[in-house]
This record gives structure tokens, sequence and C-alpha cells, in this order.
């Protein structure tokens, strides 16, 4: 079953917002994915012709298990149902020359999600890795995160409810890089969940 939305947050780890040249944000930047980006472990991520850079942005997903309408971050906590692994792929380029993210981030194939799992006691141990073709990529720890997942889901409940199957990729560290046909990228949350899709051209 597809999410009712997926919230996505901009620039949560102070590296990769260094290394796209961006400030860190004083609040989360949140935007959305639609559901018809999500696809599955082993569904191939395809390149669209409209983009010549599209990059791989590995994330914790969080996944809703009640519905939240402006909690403060310990209501948030209680409410998350499940962790997965996640794939927030993006048209750099198309993301660089729009005033807004919606056909960067928007394309089908665009959201990879791996299993979910139950989420551990402690958020903050939760670590994802992304590697492409086996060699690692990005690694990065929630207790890196600018906003922590609590608050991050407690700032987009004050804003939109979220209802109970809805997804938040929670932002993505610093490594982020080119995905080219032929590639495999594997994002893994350590321990907890793992999705690895193949990249082709559009057909």
């Amino acid at each position: 079953m597809l999410p009712s939305k997926i919230v996505c947050v901009g620039r949560n780890y102070r590296d990769h917002a260094k290394e796209m040249g961006n400030d860190v944000p004083t609040e989360p930047l949140i935007f959305l994915k639609p559901p018809s980006s999500v696809i599955r472990d082993g569904e191939p991520i395809v390149l669209p012709p409209q983009s010549s850079q599209v990059e791989h942005e590995g994330e914790i997903g969080v996944v809703i298990g009640k519905r939240l309408r402006r909690v403060n971050s310990t209501e948030a906590r209680s409410a998350i149902h499940s962790i997965l692994a996640a794939n927030d792929v993006t048209a750099r380029d198309l993301q660089r020359s729009d005033s807004q993210w919606t056909r960067a981030k928007g394309f089908d194939t665009f959201c990879p999600m791996g299993p979910p799992a139950n989420p551990p006691a402690n958020l903050s141990t939760l670590t994802v890795v992304t590697r492409v073709n086996g060699q690692e990529r990005q690694r990065g720890s929630a207790a890196d995160m600018v906003f922590s997942i609590p608050d991050v889901l407690a700032y987009i409940s004050n804003v939109m409810t979220l209802e109970p199957g809805d997804l938040v990729l929670t932002g993505s560290p610093a490594g982020v890089g080119k995905l080219l046909p032929g590639d495999e990228v594997e994002v893994e949350v350590l321990g907890v969940s793992r999705v690895r899709n193949p990249v082709k051209t559009d057909a």
C-alpha cells in the first residue's frame, strides 16, 4: 500500500548543505514527493530524458503509525510505526534550474523504499549508508541531523496532518553523486532495512 504522501526534509545534515553550497536551514525545510515515485527493492530506477544529472540521496525513512496533527516531539516519537531505508533520487540539474523541487524529486521510480522494521528505542543510533556498485558513497547518523526525527515529525504535523502509513524522509548526509545506466545503488539503515535498485535509461 502506498503512503498518502511522502514528506521530505532538505539539508538536514550540515555536511550535505555545505557540499551543495547552501546554508543550514533555521527550521526544517520540507517538500513533497508523489506516491507514484515509490518503487521497492529490486525494481529499476529509470533515468528520465529530461535530466543529465540524476543523483542518489540515501535517507532514513519513517513510517507514521497514527494520525499526527499539531503535536509536540514527544507525541510525535510515540507515533513512529517503523523505520526503512529510502533513496530520495533527485534530478540535480532540474533542481537547480527550477524555483521549486517538485519536478526534480517527483519522477516515477524516484523513491525506492526498503522493507519497514521496528524502530530502535534510541533513534539517534540509526545510521544510513549508501553504496553504488558496492562502494560506499554516503554515511550519516541520525545523531548528526540538524533537526532530530521527533522534532521533524512535530514540525510537519503543525503544517499538515500526517496520516497512518505516510512516509517521512529525514534528510541525506554528504556524498550524493551521479547515477549512470548499469549502476546498482543500495541504501541501508544499518541493521534495520535495505533497498537495492539497478539503474537504467528510459526505454
